[in-house]
């Protein structure tokens, strides 16, 4: 709900006609300049022309011409106000020292604090100082050329108007820099979450890739063997080989139903809370998977402990995906023959898995392998674990992996 606007009608007047000079200023800024500078310019000549300087001055027979050309100089200057300050009122500042001398005291010398104004606004601090000089030494002529009176109310009065200009220009400089600095957060705030998505949609991209990797692979390994195991059986023992079909069928559909639950994921058109995902993969699902790789073809035995009832989910898909992809390589590449061995083991603040197999089939290609090992590293890496890989120096391959576990799920 947007909050009511209390700004009176004239305000808010008065803030459109503002936007919009500046908006007209960014965009012609040289026209502003001549229409800033014309006017002051005519105002000077009707003032120099109708004898209204006559009024202040110290000498009112100052000629004319003397005068209108003084004028000139006051305000002509004002073009360069933006670009070059300090020489513009380097020259102003001239001729006031000429308007003071012969004693016209041109009010026009008056205009001289819009450039002062702009110094503020546009130039180091330690322009004002010189801008301090150029404002406040012309008006010494007049003390020592037209000593009547008190010095000081020619000088003091210079003093404080360029006093409070300045600090007008300080405080409109502080409020564009501050102003500026909020839009440049703004525009890096902006950025910075545009990475952030695209970091996070990355690492989903992986995530999800390494989830399908897993769950593909491995349990089309496990149908491959269930199927060449079957077709061998079909011929002498047709029961076992009813057996492997009825196997691969139900390793098909636990394959389909976890991929259905990953791509439910990706559903977008779907409330969040409305799928109903099933749970990830954890250890207490280890024998599952473990009889799976058995009827496939593959023996497999289990060593170490079985307590882990007080690892993170986390952790426990992370050693389930490990344990899942060294299996597979071993169906894929191990040969006939070979068996496997997973020993898991606790410390109070780790848990180690090893995977070893007596294949004979070598090293996993780089074209079948390279995202199975690269999701296992990841896997572990986010648990500030290490992974090794090789071959053993007696045959087959063994693969290592040492998670850290959080303090609190500590044996």
């Amino acid at each position: 709900m947007t909050a009511p606007d209390d700004t009176h009608p004239a305000a808010r007047l008065l803030q459109r006609l503002t936007q919009r000079a500046r908006a007209y200023d960014v965009r012609r800024p040289l026209l502003w300049d001549l229409l800033v500078t014309g006017f002051f310019v005519i105002a000077a000549l009707i003032d120099a022309t109708g004898g209204g300087w006559r009024n202040t001055a110290a000498d009112p027979d100052v000629a004319e011409w003397l005068v209108c050309l003084l004028s000139l100089g006051l305000t002509l200057p004002l073009l360069w106000r933006r670009s070059r300050p300090l020489p513009a009122l380097a020259v102003m500042a001239a001729t006031t020292v000429v308007s003071n001398w012969t004693g016209a005291w041109l009010q026009a010398a008056l205009i001289q604090f819009v450039v002062v104004f702009n110094i503020a606004l546009r130039l180091p601090w330690r322009s004002l100082l010189r801008a301090a000089l150029l404002v406040v030494a012309p008006m010494t002529v007049s003390v020592f050329r037209y000593p009547k009176g008190s010095w000081d109310e020619l000088l003091v009065p210079q003093i404080w108007s360029f006093a409070l200009v300045t600090l007008a220009g300080i405080a409109v400089r502080s409020r564009q820099d501050y102003t500026r600095a909020l839009v440049e957060r703004a525009q890096r705030l902006e950025i910075e979450r545009d990475q952030q998505a695209r970091l996070a949609a990355a690492a989903e991209r992986a995530r999800i890739a390494r989830e399908m990797h897993d769950i593909i692979g491995h349990n089309l390994s496990v149908i491959t063997g269930l199927a060449d195991g079957g077709s061998y059986a079909a011929a002498r023992r047709p029961e076992r080989a009813a057996q492997a079909l009825t196997a691969i069928a139900d390793t098909s559909r636990q394959a389909l139903t976890e991929l259905r639950r990953l791509l439910d994921v990706l559903n977008t058109e779907l409330p969040a809370a409305e799928p109903a995902l099933t749970p990830q993969p954890a250890l207490d699902d280890l024998d599952a998977l473990l009889d799976g790789v058995r009827e496939a073809g593959l023996p497999v035995t289990v060593t170490g402990t079985t307590e882990h009832a007080t690892l993170p989910p986390g952790i426990q898909l992370a050693v389930y995906r490990i344990v899942q992809e060294a299996l597979t390589n071993t169906l894929k590449h191990g040969g006939p023959g070979a068996t496997a061995t997973v020993d898991i083991a606790r410390t109070p603040d780790a848990i180690a898995l090893t995977v070893t197999d007596t294949g004979a089939g070598g090293a996993p290609s780089q074209d079948t392998a390279g995202r199975g090992l690269t999701g296992m590293r990841e896997r572990t890496a986010l648990y500030d674990g290490t992974l090794e890989a090789g071959p053993r120096p007696t045959g087959g391959w063994r693969v290592t992996a040492r998670l850290r576990t959080p303090k609190e799920t500590a044996l």
